[in-house]
């Protein structure tokens, strides 16, 4: 009887033994074992996959900051100035136009059409003696056209008359009507101021030249039928 309690015992031992060893082996599989296993040999899954660069795209923030991008500066540009406004130009006086192919004028002529050096004497002042002048008081003009039955051409005179001083000396030549002769004859000065004293106004005409000094050295009377 004593070997059969014996034996049960054993017997029973053998299984807590068997029960307990088996429990330790399934703590180990369910905690320690699975820690270590993760530890050593499982890959880590944390940056082990490979980066996905997700694409370009403008979300809302960066399309709110474009939006809200200063615009640059424009600089005014500057207007061309204003057309200053041309005015017609003034029609021309009438004045005379010289005749086609005939060299005279039609009416009062303009400084344009003068005929140069010559001129419509009508008046000479005397000066003191110490100037050794005189004024010859005189107005400009050029050659009218002449009618068929008139003797000559007109000498037509414009503007305001004018004074030129004379040298005393001067080499003067005179005709019809001061002297009786169609042809130019030599006088002195003071004979042609004696004639123009007692014919004011005539209007003779007279070709002049200027000496050095400004003053007018020759005046030859222009022979009118």
């Amino acid at each position: 009887m004593g070997v059969r309690r014996f034996g049960a015992v054993r017997t029973v031992g053998a299984v807590v033994t068997a029960v307990a060893m088996a429990g330790v082996v399934t703590g180990c599989q369910k905690g320690g074992g699975a820690s270590g296993a993760g530890a050593a040999g499982a890959p880590s899954a944390v940056g082990s996959a490979p980066a996905t660069q997700a694409p370009a795209t403008t979300g809302p923030a960066e399309a709110a900051t474009t939006a809200a991008a200063p615009k640059p500066s424009v600089k005014s540009v500057a207007k061309p100035p204003a057309k200053p406004s041309v005015k017609p130009a003034p029609a021309p006086a009438k004045s005379s136009v010289k005749k086609p192919g005939s060299g005279c004028v039609t009416a009062a002529p303009d400084p344009d059409h003068y005929d140069p050096d010559e001129i419509a004497l009508y008046r000479i002042e005397e000066l003191p003696g110490s100037t050794g002048k005189v004024n010859l008081v005189f107005q400009h003009g050029a050659w009218g056209c002449g009618s068929p039955d008139s003797d000559g051409a007109p000498f037509v005179v414009s503007g305001e008359e004018a004074r030129w001083a004379m040298d005393g000396a001067a080499y003067v030549t005179a005709t019809n009507p001061i002297i009786t002769s169609t042809e130019n004859q030599r006088i002195g000065v003071q004979e042609l101021i004696d004639w123009v004293k007692a014919h004011p106004d005539s209007g003779l005409v007279f070709r002049y030249d200027v000496g050095g000094d400004g003053s007018i050295d020759s005046l030859q009377e222009v022979f009118t039928p």
